[in-house]
């Protein structure tokens, strides 16, 4: 790399300034994009269940994925990545097509709606302001919670965990995915310790290695870029159409049905993001006090935080022009940034691993669950030590911590975790007196998770 190169890199991405290196930061990107690559193959298959074409759900995912993600490296200059979310897209298709008996076109258009409601609440600051108002004990129950689920998704991955008996249970160790996984958790493991540079990366590569002669690395064929490419028309803009916008509106008497959905999609996208980025640029650095200061300040887009918000906020709304769900920050980010990545130079390398998957597609699946769990477990123990900072002694921090903290795990959802946090932090302050110490914004985010379990009952 030349000088010239190295000072644009300098001068875009303040590496110096941020306590990082290239060679850091491509490493961090390596991890982020494999722990998530397999987003690629996964969300097409998800979507393609209610009708939608697989090869253009699987260019869409990697255009949002690119876009969402280049973004946030290159306005927010942050190490997040982004692409259709887990649980998002299952609610898509189980709960809106199926459960609801809404066409993919309706609810594509939904998610759209969804994402300018979230550019609107981002640039009228409101969720900035909700930031602001969680209380520190919450927040760090968010961010060890955060480390619980990361975990917790690893252990799923592996097959670690089976719910064999209507309850979660330990699996007898004698397949070669769960031996893939002890393997690639004690490398993993082994080199941090050790203190070995891209420990976390290494331990994703050995185990995709070894897992060859064990038989669970293996070559899946999806669609070709080609055929894909020629399916795209199919989902790119249709939500402009006569089956899209168009008529999501026609039928009055589904009206109530459709902004309960719409509700439900974009509580849970902005408190998916807002949980994130406590959980794993806090404690790091990544959003400084600096960047507090000018959040609490109100100076436009000054503060990182301000502009990874609003990166995020144009990201759903991107990946439904072109045809996919909700596109969110991955909490899977973590495993980057546990890597050493700090800036955005980071999110700018999962964008180009991103765009080469779409040539690769058959290679990047081929990497296993199994050898990537290993990465999102000790990213998980790393989180934990937020936990520390609360006050476990006292009641009043302890419960509404608990909840924040466990429950999002139990649940599989952030979003759920961090509502019944807030919920419980509300009553204990009523319970003790303090109400008046309760954020008028942390009233108004509790009932509308409060109403959002109601509506999604009466869904059901």
């Amino acid at each position: 790399m030349t000088s010239e190169q190295g000072n644009f890199l300098e001068r875009t991405f303040h590496l110096k300034h941020n306590g990082t290196t290239l060679r850091t930061e491509v490493l961090a990107g390596i991890t982020t994009f494999v722990t998530m690559a397999y987003i690629v193959v996964v969300n097409p298959g998800i979507l393609s269940q209610a009708g939608m074409p697989w090869g253009a759900v699987f260019l869409a995912t990697i255009i949002a994925s690119i876009v969402g993600t280049l973004v946030m490296g290159l306005f927010a200059n942050v190490p997040y990545a982004q692409a259709p979310g887990m649980g998002l897209n299952a609610f898509f298709v189980y709960t809106v097509c199926f459960g609801l008996g809404f066409s993919w076109q309706h609810t594509l258009s939904m998610v759209f709606i969804c994402g300018v409601i979230n550019i609107l609440i981002t640039v009228t600051r409101v969720r900035k302001a909700i930031i602001r108002a969680i209380p520190a004990s919450l927040q760090n129950a968010i961010g060890g919670g955060i480390g619980i689920f990361i975990a917790y998704i690893g252990f799923l991955n592996a097959g670690f965990i089976n719910f064999g008996a209507g309850v979660p249970a330990m699996p007898t160790l004698n397949t070669p995915p769960l031996w893939l996984f002890l393997i690639g958790l004690l490398i993993t493991v082994v080199l941090l310790l050790r203190g070995v540079k891209g420990a976390i990366l290494i331990g994703i590569v050995v185990a995709t290695l070894v897992g060859i002669p064990l038989g669970v690395t293996t070559q899946q064929n999806p669609i070709s870029f080609s055929e894909a490419a020629a399916q795209l028309p199919q989902t790119f803009g249709v939500i402009f159409t006569q089956e899209g916008l168009g008529s999501l509106f026609s039928d009055s008497g589904k009206l109530p049905l459709i902004l309960i959905t719409i509700f439900a999609f974009s509580l849970t996208d902005t408190f998916d993001t807002i949980g994130t980025f406590i959980g794993t640029g806090r404690k790091t650095g990544i959003f400084t006090e600096e960047d507090q200061k000018a959040l609490e300040e109100g100076h436009g887009y000054r503060s990182k935080m301000d502009r990874a918000l609003f990166a995020d906020a144009t990201a759903t709304s991107i990946g439904a022009i072109f045809g996919t769900s909700n596109t969110t920050t991955y909490v899977e980010s973590a495993s980057g940034i546990a890597a050493g990545g700090r800036t955005g130079l980071t999110s700018v390398v999962v964008a180009i691993l991103f765009a080469l998957s779409a040539f690769f597609a058959t290679f990047v699946s081929a990497v296993p669950s199994a050898a990537t769990a290993p990465a999102l477990v000790v990213v998980g123990v790393m989180m934990l030590s937020a936990f520390r900072e609360i006050k476990w002694d006292d009641l009043a921090d302890a419960f509404p911590a608990f909840f924040a903290g466990i429950f999002m795990a139990l649940s599989y959802s952030i979003s759920y975790g961090i509502g019944l946090g807030f919920i419980v932090y509300c009553v204990v302050k009523v319970v003790k007196g303090q109400a008046r110490e309760v954020h008028p914004l942390l009233w108004v985010s509790s009932a509308l998770f409060v109403l959002n379990f109601v509506l999604l009952a009466y869904l059901k």
